[in-house]
């Protein structure tokens, strides 16, 4: 990985994995049990600026580049993913909607007390009849004196409850379709304002909080269990002109730039996933004895895991060189559907195989296998389902394979952006 990684991305990644191994791997299991938001360990990572890698330091943030925050969101996953689905949502999601399409007011005011973690971000687009069809949505935000007047809701959304800066799209020119979709920042109160300030963390009391805004109950999940998913309601929620984010109509076409970035950092995730899986199955089966001999001796298991300790280092190419491609502004949208696709089934693969190799012990929660394989699922169908994926390959692909014939157009049809579904 010397191509991609500098001394310094290598002293990221062990500073995190030394925080993973004190703070996150003792409580992973509890939490998941619980289900119950980290809120200490959440302060810890803002503390230690992994809310804000990629974000100018002059707005508060790291200053490192996008490949930092991919490393970071890999690292964290591997002791647990709702930790690592906690900063990734936050940052890809929440803030850098802003930090890219908002004007420099917006900057100012919003992305500071994000990228420094004081509160957390999320990302509002996903509805009961908008999913993978991100163009339906029904969300409507019509105008009213300065501004708009909401009305709608969101679901599977990402920090919902425990977040309190949000960027949401919704319909303001009915009838045209994805160019009638904008978005808009709005502001909540954290769903449990005394925990944040017992904590010290997770609220300020001088943001714009948006009356009208809410969010459900929590979701009761079969992973990311202590990542807070939630509903996102907007009932006559008065946002003012100044919090449209970017121009009319652009809502759409600026969400699927931002989800091209996304479905990196899931890819990441996914990896992280996959290797600590690995590393869980490699340190069973070298301990364990069965016929009087190490499993690990066992020539099946050593294929197996060889086979996943290969699609590992074929993911990190892939997501890295995505990451990459980000960082020097070159087109990445391809190669990011391409990480996402691969990683995400990899892990289902990498955790699958670990419980089969650890047997019966790999199916009990005295082992992290078996969630961390539950965790996995999701990443196969958050951030654009894998059967987006493969149609956002496919259709770009055919661009360029017609683009190379001028004799032969491109039917408009098939090149239309495919909805995401994205929490």
């Amino acid at each position: 990985m010397d191509r991609y990684l500098t001394p310094e991305h290598v002293a990221l990644v062990r500073r995190v994995n030394d925080f993973a191994r004190e703070a996150i791997e003792p409580v992973a299991r509890d939490l998941d049990e619980t289900g119950e938001f980290p809120w200490d360990n959440a302060k810890k990572m803002a503390e230690m600026g992994l809310f804000g890698v990629p974000v100018p330091r002059e707005l508060g943030g790291m200053g490192l580049d996008y490949l930092s925050y991919i490393l970071v969101v890999q690292e964290l996953a591997k002791f647990d993913a709702s930790h690592s689905i906690t900063v990734s949502a936050h940052t890809t999601l929440g803030l850098s909607p802003i930090l890219s399409f908002g004007t420099e007011e917006q900057k100012r005011r919003f992305v500071p007390p994000l990228a420094t973690g004081d509160v957390l971000g999320g990302f509002g687009l996903t509805e009961p009849g908008a999913g993978s069809d991100a163009s339906g949505t029904r969300t409507r935000a019509e105008r009213e004196g300065d501004g708009y007047r909401i009305n709608g809701s969101k679901i599977f959304i990402t920090n919902a409850g425990v977040g309190e800066i949000f960027v949401a799209t919704a319909v303001t020119e009915p009838g045209k379709g994805p160019k009638g979709i904008s978005s808009f920042i709005v502001c909540k109160p954290t769903y449990d304002v005394d925990r944040a300030q017992a904590v010290g963390w997770g609220h300020r009391e001088d943001l714009p909080f948006t009356s009208g805004v809410r969010c459900g109950e929590k979701e009761d999940k079969m992973g990311w269990r202590a990542s807070d998913t939630r509903e996102l309601h907007f009932e006559e929620a008065f946002v003012p002109e100044s919090h449209r984010l970017g121009a009319e109509g652009e809502g759409f076409v600026n969400f699927m730039k931002t989800l091209d970035a996304g479905r990196i950092g899931v890819a990441a995730l996914s990896l992280g996933l996959a290797e600590g899986a690995l590393e869980a199955a490699v340190r069973y089966t070298s301990d364990r004895r069965q016929f009087g001999q190490r499993v690990w001796d066992f020539q099946q298991v050593q294929f197996k895991l060889a086979d996943v300790a290969t699609d590992i280092e074929a993911g990190k190419h892939l997501t890295y060189h995505a990451a990459w491609l980000k960082d020097q502004g070159q087109p990445f949208g391809k190669q990011a559907a391409m990480a996402k696709l691969f990683c995400s089934e990899l892990s289902m693969r990498a955790t699958l195989g670990a419980i089969q190799v650890m047997g019966g012990a790999g199916y009990t929660s005295d082992h992290p296998v078996e969630r961390m394989m539950r965790d996995a699922k999701i990443c196969e169908i958050g951030e654009g389902t894998n059967e987006i994926q493969r149609l956002v390959i496919a259709r770009r692909l055919l661009k360029e394979v017609l683009a190379e014939s001028p004799e032969r157009s491109v039917p408009d049809r098939v090149l239309e952006p495919a909805g995401i579904e994205a929490n």
